[in-house]
């Protein structure tokens, strides 16, 4: 079984992917993190489940 990422990676790829600029696609943030996208994918949705959720 493969070690787990460490959390402030997957954190700094998170908000990497998030604030990358028009064009960039996620494919190309996870090969430049050495990540599959499907795992970068699914750690977005993941923060997005644990982000605290905006007051109406």
């Amino acid at each position: 079984m493969p070690k787990p990422y460490p959390k402030e990676f997957r954190e700094d790829v998170v908000r990497v992917a998030r604030n990358r600029e028009p064009g960039v696609t996620l494919e190309q943030i996870a090969a430049g993190f050495g990540v599959h996208p499907i795992t970068l994918s699914k750690w977005l949705r993941r923060a997005d489940v644990l982000r605290p959720c905006p007051m109406w």
